[in-house]
């Protein structure tokens, strides 16, 4: 008697990656609500990574997992923290006009 392999909709896949990816879940917990093998959401995971070209031939994540470049990561972090300084000296500027509109004008005049 052989073993039948169980298959699983596109949809299922989909829908187990994108839970693996947004949860705080240990991947064993995951497995268990959905009722998979730890391996089976392991192998959905990269199919999907590749199918999508998220995944670089070599290139290893800061988890130890496939994914981004470290190169690409170094890059998209240097542009969020100029972009963080930059609202951050936006968000003073507002915070010191803000102060001087909301002086009563007639104060200055006396």
């Amino acid at each position: 008697m052989s073993k039948r392999r169980k298959t699983y909709t596109k949809e299922f896949r989909e829908g187990a990656v994108d839970l693996m990816r947004n949860s705080d879940q240990p991947l064993s917990q995951i497995a268990r609500e959905l009722g998979v093998s730890v391996a089976s959401l392991r192998n959905g995971k990269k199919q999907f990574l590749v199918a999508s070209g998220a995944m670089a031939d070599g290139a290893v994540g800061d988890d130890g997992q496939p994914g981004a470049s470290a190169k690409e990561l170094w890059d998209e972090n240097q542009k969020l923290r100029r972009e963080n300084a930059h609202l951050k000296r936006q968000r003073e500027i507002l915070k010191k006009a803000a102060s001087i509109l909301a002086e009563d004008p007639q104060l200055g005049m006396q």
